[in-house]
């Protein structure tokens, strides 16, 4: 079976097509990636913007050809953060089903934490024990923690990469005044959801998904004698210094960092810092698997029932 797994998100519209059956693991066969930065589109009453909505329907519209060409036979879409918050969110949602006859739906921030453990627990398998999982997005952090395959608990929190890098970030390199305002935003919202994690904790392992994740754990890996599988608390704080005095320009050149990432990496290894910190994780495993991957598995659980 050939799925095409359709994700609207804050930074990227990604297609992946996949081939898998029930019981197997889904096997990339293609993939487009388009850098659309919806949340740069959304302005200050929160309402995406017309030139964004244009940006999106052109970017859904390429996607579907890709599907047609790869010869996928079904669609999964779904969208996280930037449309889930969006004043007009739904109706553009509406604007695209209708246009291009699909059922794009909406992820809740939970739905989100909640599938994408899901996507961690069969990467790591039965015998990893209790997960804590941790997903930096663009729109959004995403934390869950259990030892099945549903989390005991699942909690999502405004503090994606990207965004937090429109609100707060100033300058190039970026002013310590507007990182230092960053930095108190995350522990103000960190402090609002850290008891409920941690009464749940006693995790086995504690495992990090998510682009801005693994492009840290390289990053550190090259400055910090790390290994680019796993992500450390103090190669974090190494690099993080470093990271922060540079240029945008200068962090486009790194090796791992996309352009259209090298902007919003220091607000993201922030974030990691905070989350790591505040949670007492010296250290996170990197899982190539993530919300997409856990979007496939979920619908071929449903399918074989």
């Amino acid at each position: 079976m050939r799925l095409g797994v359709l994700d609207v998100g804050s930074n990227t519209v990604h297609l992946q097509v996949v081939d898998t059956y029930p019981g197997a693991r889904p096997n990339p066969t293609s993939n487009l990636k388009i850098d659309l930065r919806l949340i740069e589109f959304i302005d200050s009453s929160g309402f995406i913007r017309p030139e964004g909505i244009e940006e999106l329907r052109s970017s859904i519209k390429s996607c579907l050809s890709e599907m047609k060409r790869a010869k996928a036979t079904q669609l999964l879409p779904f969208a996280t953060s930037a449309l889930r918050e969006a004043g007009n969110g739904s109706d553009v949602i509406n604007l695209i089903n209708d246009e291009f006859d699909i059922d794009l739906q909406v992820l809740s921030g939970e739905e989100e934490a909640q599938i994408t453990f899901l996507a961690a627990r069969r990467w790591f398998g039965w015998s990893s024990g209790r997960l804590l999982m941790i997903d930096i997005g663009g729109g959004s952090l995403e934390l869950a923690v259990g030892v099945n395959e549903s989390p005991d608990s699942a909690i999502s929190l405004p503090l994606g990469a990207s965004r937090l890098t429109k609100e707060f970030l100033e300058g190039d390199p970026f002013t310590k005044n507007s990182i230092r305002k960053l930095r108190d935003e995350i522990e103000s919202k960190l402090a609002e959801i850290i008891g409920n994690i941690l009464s749940h904790q006693s995790t086995d392992r504690a495992i990090g998904t998510s682009k801005t994740l693994r492009t840290l754990a390289r990053l550190t890996g090259d400055w910090a004698d790390g290994d680019g599988k796993s992500l450390k608390l103090d190669g974090l704080r190494k690099i993080l210094p470093k990271l922060s005095e540079m240029t945008e320009d200068e962090r486009r050149e790194l090796p791992g960092v996309s352009k259209s990432r090298a902007r919003q990496i220091v607000a993201g290894a922030f974030i990691a810092e905070g989350v790591m910190r505040n949670l007492e994780v010296e250290s996170l495993e990197i899982c190539p698997w993530a919300l997409r991957e856990g979007i496939v598995l979920k619908w071929m659980d449903w399918i074989k029932q």
